[in-house]
């Protein structure tokens, strides 16, 4: 058993941690609601854009666009966003260990792909793996841009409408409510009016959410001419999911390193009762001692 002296010190060391801890959780408790701020903040106009594409549903299988062409699997980017820092629970382990099991899957069907990995914690996994990345992102962080969004989302258009690549696939951790976040994976490109989300069995995760498109025959006169409304809105579209996709996972990362702080210091409380109730034991035990060698001592004179 530990003298008294060591489990004081533990005891002091336990009590500085839970401090850190317990900051850490505020600090993540505040970030996480501005961040779920933003998300509601942006629904409405996502929202609204995939609507009106659904809406365009008839004309967009009469209007060629090279951002709605669907071709065979030949080279695939390959999106995976994670975060620049740990202690967030399973949030990055959870989005790796989908992204493992998509790379196994493209080797095992023949498929080339690129790499993007958003985030410190990502890219030092697969440098550790040694598994290629074709680009580093990790300027992605709570206070991060549309602007930040739109210049990769840029890239994509390009390379797909070059056809570099014949489809543009997200990993990251989707935000459903404050109590519900799920790691999963989403079609950028090629676009469509009904975005699937997948979760690591493949089974659709658009259930969770409460807004669904439907579509709907078009009831409204266009203007201008409706190859140019789409040619504007397409962009417009994977712009705006990637930013999308870019708050959720971010305020996703805030609600998991409040979970994982706030059981850090629920922890840390318990350990510091028990390591208390001991070292009280143990200088219960050497007052009982002491007190015991006095009174012999007493006796023998």
């Amino acid at each position: 058993m530990a003298s008294g002296k060591i489990l004081k010190k533990r005891i002091a060391s336990v009590k500085n941690t839970s401090k850190i801890t317990r900051t850490m959780e505020m600090v993540a408790s505040a970030k996480s609601r501005r961040l779920m701020d933003r998300v509601q903040k942006a629904k409405p106009y996502s929202e609204k854009i995939l609507s009106v594409m659904a809406g365009l549903g008839g004309i967009q299988g009469k209007e060629e666009s090279p951002l709605l062409e669907v071709r065979p699997e030949k080279k695939v980017a390959l999106v995976i966003i994670t975060a620049n820092r740990g202690l967030c629970g399973g949030y990055n382990s959870n989005v790796i260990k989908m992204a493992r099991n998509k790379i196994k899957d493209y080797q095992s069907r023949s498929v080339a792909f690129d790499l993007f990995v958003v985030g410190k914690k990502g890219n030092a996994y697969f440098r550790f793996v040694k598994v290629p990345v074709a680009r580093s992102i990790i300027d992605i962080d709570d206070k991060f841009e549309y602007a930040q969004a739109e210049e990769l989302a840029n890239f994509f258009i390009e390379a797909y409408v070059e056809k570099k690549y014949d489809r543009v696939e997200v990993i990251s951790t989707f935000y459903f409510s404050a109590a519900n976040q799920r790691p999963g994976m989403m079609r950028l490109l090629p676009v469509s009016s009904k975005p699937a989300r997948f979760d690591e069995n493949g089974e659709p995760l658009n259930s969770q959410e409460k807004f669904t498109i439907k579509e709907r025959p078009v009831n409204f006169v266009i203007e201008p001419d409706p190859a140019v409304i789409i040619a504007q809105m397409l962009p417009l579209v994977v712009k705006v999911s990637l930013f999308k996709l870019f708050l959720e996972a971010i305020a996703s990362e805030q609600i998991y390193r409040r979970i994982a702080m706030k059981a850090a210091t629920d922890a840390a409380k318990q350990m510091i009762k028990l390591l208390t109730r001991t070292y009280n034991r143990i200088r219960q035990a050497s007052i009982t001692q002491e007190l015991a060698e006095i009174v012999a001592g007493a006796d023998a004179l």
